[in-house]
């Protein structure tokens, strides 16, 4: 995933967010530059670049590659909008912006076109019994539907995009409320507890004591699992 943003700081702060969600992420504060990097599978492109205005940087990029183009930029014109959608960019989205809500618009693009973003992001995510659909947003574990709650489907989701790795608290909560969420992060445990129950393996989603929690990289065989609670992490 390519960031292409002369201002450093935004940067900085974007390349950490994206690869805190899983993605390899790398940044360029020129246009020309970002025109001659390998191809990446998602470019957020701001518009006010140095060198080269960033419509003409959007346009030269959909006519070379089919990647997914994300404009994030202050300009907040409607003309700006309808000539950067026009000249071949997927989304737009105006400065100052969430976290959770640029994933959001990521996961989206992704989809619409059937990418994967090096691997993390997938319109079905599959992990032994359990079957995550990103667009419809249902959940199947051993064949059979499992109702969640948004913000239950929303911690799945974070899981489920990356098996055996060890997420933070933190994480989870920015991913499924909001980067800016200030309250206690033990309101996780509400919504896990809620989760493996509904989802009848209680060794699935593993607690990683004053960490996080990870999906289980080795999932159970279903006759195995039996319905229940797990310990909450105590952090």
């Amino acid at each position: 995933m390519l960031v292409v943003e002369d201002d450093p700081g935004i940067a900085t702060q974007l390349v950490r967010g994206l690869e805190r969600a899983g993605y390899t992420a790398d940044s360029v504060a020129m246009g020309a530059e970002a025109l001659q990097r390998p191809h990446s599978d998602v470019v957020l492109l701001d518009l006010g670049l140095p060198d080269v205005d960033g419509i003409d940087v959007c346009r030269r990029l959909r006519a070379d590659s089919d990647a997914a183009i994300i404009v994030v930029t202050a300009r907040d014109e409607e003309s700006d909008r309808v000539l950067a959608l026009d000249e071949g960019a997927d989304d737009y989205l105006v400065k100052p912006f969430g976290l959770a809500e640029l994933l959001a618009r990521i996961r989206a693009v992704l989809r619409r076109g059937q990418r994967t973003g090096g691997g993390e992001t997938a319109e079905v995510l599959r992990h032994g019994p359990l079957v995550v659909d990103l667009r419809t947003r249902k959940v199947m574990m051993g064949g059979a539907e499992v109702p969640l709650t948004p913000k239950e489907f929303a911690i799945l989701e974070c899981l489920a995009a990356d098996p055996g790795r060890l997420i933070s608290r933190q994480e989870i909560v920015e991913r499924a409320w909001d980067e800016h969420w200030y309250g206690p992060t033990k309101v996780l445990d509400v919504h896990l507890a809620a989760l493996r129950r509904k989802l009848g393996d209680p060794s699935l989603i593993e607690t990683v004591y004053g960490h996080g929690f990870r999906l289980a990289d080795r999932p159970p065989a279903m006759a195995d699992a039996a319905p229940g609670d797990h310990g909450d992490d105590a952090s």
